[in-house]
């Protein structure tokens, strides 16, 4: 993956060793590129694509962390490693609730894992530096510009994501690390917001003590061991304090029950939902994947209601395969 080391974060930007009390270099040196392949066929192939790129960071000796839409479905990972070392990768397992994505090396890392912080110790304009793979001219230096609750387009939401300035442009799966050399969290998504009068990109952060309870699970099961969260496939977004649906997955619990794209919803079991946070703890409430969810919509004029069967999201992705 040439394309991952062929740039540079621009030298003003870029963290330099004397302003952290850790071993920068070694530090960064856990992060690693990762390409991934995932088949044509594939449910998520359409909208992540059949080939993937971004960052993982070494937590255990051969363990990786990274941002889980990178493995979905991935029948083939590599890991590409700073010092030019590729070596092949298993996608372990995936935790759809946080969006974290485990890989296990099949090959030997030789490198000296990062150790986790605590996310709900870090405070706004905390130093942190967002590393990715190459080193210190391919992470920036930064700092904490919110902690704030975060809802998905994609039936995700975080209490509490870690926002970060300025943005880094190879956000996927990079490691966000604390001034104490600490793992705080896994890069996600880049965003842009107005902030004193302009616009200005932040990168969002899944924050690592989404990890801690969730690790041993990922590790054996390849999931997190309890019933799923009911799933509706269903891309929606917030246009004038209305919940408004922008996509249907295909194949989908949606889509089988005819919902359409432009359909607001204005109820789930006749509870009023404005936002997309309220709209996803609402449906989680009503008990595991498999439930009938009661949604109000309006469409065209007319408002009805209408039952959908929802499923567990993992039952439509292919699982991964060790070769």
């Amino acid at each position: 993956m040439a394309s991952l080391t062929e740039w540079k974060v621009p030298a003003a930007a870029q963290p330099r060793a004397e302003d952290y009390n850790f071993d920068l270099e070694r530090t960064l040196s856990a992060v690693v590129g990762l390409h991934s392949i995932i088949p044509g066929d594939a449910f998520t192939a359409d909208t992540l694509g059949t080939e993937r790129a971004g960052n993982g960071v070494v937590i255990e000796d051969g363990l990786i962390l990274t941002i889980g839409y990178l493995i979905t479905e991935a029948e083939t990972v590599w890991l590409h490693l700073a010092d030019g070392r590729v070596v092949q990768g298993h996608a372990l397992g995936i935790d759809t609730e946080s969006g974290f994505g485990l890989v296990q090396a099949l090959g030997q890392l030789d490198l000296e894992p990062l150790p986790l912080g605590s996310s709900a110790a870090t405070e706004l304009n905390d130093r942190i530096v967002v590393g990715g793979i190459g080193g210190r001219t391919r992470s920036l230096a930064g700092r904490i510009a919110a902690k704030q609750e975060f809802a998905g387009y994609w039936e995700y939401l975080l209490d509490e994501a870690i926002f970060t300035h300025p943005a880094h442009p190879n956000w996927g799966g990079t490691g966000l690390i604390s001034a104490a050399g600490e793992l705080i969290g896994i890069g996600s998504l880049q965003l842009e917001r107005e902030h004193g009068g302009k616009s200005e990109h932040l990168n969002m952060n899944v924050p690592i003590d989404l990890l801690k309870p969730v690790l041993d699970d990922l590790r054996k099961f390849g999931r997190v061991n309890k019933p799923a969260r009911p799933w509706l496939g269903m891309y929606v977004t917030e246009i004038e304090d209305k919940i408004v649906a922008v996509g249907i997955a295909p194949r989908g619990p949606a889509a089988r029950a005819e919902l359409r794209t432009g359909d607001v919803i204005l109820a789930v079991k006749g509870e009023k939902v404005s936002d997309a946070a309220s709209f996803y703890r609402k449906l989680w409430a009503l008990g595991p994947a498999g439930i009938d969810v009661p949604l109000t919509l309006y469409r065209e004029g007319d408002t009805f209601d209408v039952a959908v069967t929802s499923t567990d999201r993992a039952n439509m992705l292919k699982k991964p395969r060790l070769h």
